[in-house]
């Protein structure tokens, strides 16, 4: 078993590139976190209102703890496209239940059930089946959104019941004069990276996105861990829905067909986690969700229209994953290929 040690010591200097003089991209991206909220607070009169920044942790909160399920899969070479439509469904599955009788409590438990039975299902399509991450999640996506809408629930919008003041208080409430979102956020977060840094599982995670072909010969359990590393992203949209809906009292379907995955993803790969796996951690999501969040925040506040911030966002997002295909290539032929 040491060549999975060996395998995994790789990542904390990759994150970190304590190797590399200069500035990281991580160190990069902090500084223009930095720079931007500077700017915001100088040009833009309400940004610095209590309104709103309570409504940026909040978002922040929600948008970081989906991201961090997304970095686990793609620290693990993969990719989860399902993360907002699991989010949607399996608390409107959880708040229907309750408008329906049951306990709040047990209803949150059944769509956490949901949420596991889905995240064991992709898995095994893509570690057995070996159906590409891409194409397996995308296609998840759509049959949770489909159960959704066409089963579990007639409208698009449902509300939280009456008397639920302890539900409610995990997204509106707070602690120290910090919001309890992000409380839960930094939660999840040290949670995660205690999990990545100091478990066997979390190197073997590591050990199988940086080169799956070794990490099968050193007697890692590839296929198993895959499976984890989707389970794992499920709980972390479980519980990014759960903050959402407390924090509205509702959970609204139509959020899986917005550009929120698509913003996920701007925070894992503009974080410095590069998409050929095995390197990257929860540092490069805490800062890529600190740019993400503020550019989202600002350009709302600017009241730039929904489509152009699209259109911003999506060369924000190819223009990362330029810079991650230069600087992460897949594999150690490809970065060597000259012009043919």
């Amino acid at each position: 078993m040491r060549a999975p040690q060996s395998t995994v010591a790789g990542p904390p200097s990759s994150a970190g590139a304590v190797h590399r003089p200069g500035l990281t991209q991580e160190t990069i991206v902090a500084l223009a976190a930095l720079v931007l909220f500077l700017v915001f607070s100088l040009t833009l009169d309400s940004f610095l209102s209590s309104g709103n920044i309570l409504t940026l942790v909040r978002n922040v909160a929600v948008l970081g703890i989906l991201s961090l399920g997304m970095a686990i899969v793609v620290i693990g070479r993969g990719v989860d496209l399902s993360l907002v439509a699991v989010m949607a469904v399996s608390l409107t599955l959880s708040i229907v239940l309750a408008n329906k009788g049951y306990s709040f409590v047990a209803a949150l438990g059944v769509g956490l059930l949901f949420v596991l039975a889905v995240a064991l299902i992709m898995g095994f399509l893509i570690a057995y089946v070996e159906i590409p991450a891409i194409f397996a999640t995308l296609a998840v996506s759509a049959i949770v959104y489909g159960l959704g809408r066409g089963v579990i629930a007639d409208l698009d919008v449902n509300n939280v019941p009456d008397g639920l003041d302890w539900f409610i208080f995990l997204g509106r409430g707070g602690a120290l004069g910090v919001p309890l979102p992000i409380w839960l956020f930094a939660a999840a977060a040290l949670v995660v990276h205690l999990f990545l840094r100091k478990t066997g599982l979390g190197r073997f995670i590591y050990a199988v996105g940086d080169n799956i072909s070794t990490a099968r010969i050193s007697g890692i359990p590839v296929r198993p861990m895959i499976i984890v590393q989707y389970v794992l992203s499920g709980l972390m949209a479980f519980l990014a829905g759960t903050v959402t809906a407390a924090s509205v009292a509702s959970m609204n379907m139509r959020v899986v067909n917005s550009t929120m995955i698509y913003d996920v993803l701007l925070v894992v790969i503009l974080g410095g986690i590069g998409l050929s796996g095995g390197r990257g951690g929860v540092r490069n999501v805490l800062v890529g969700t600190a740019l993400i969040g503020l550019l989202l925040n600002g350009m709302t506040i600017m009241d730039i229209s929904y489509t152009v911030q699209n259109l911003i966002k999506s060369t924000v997002l190819l223009g990362a994953l330029v810079i991650d295909a230069l600087l992460n290539p897949r594999d150690e032929q490809t970065s060597q290929q000259g012009d043919i």
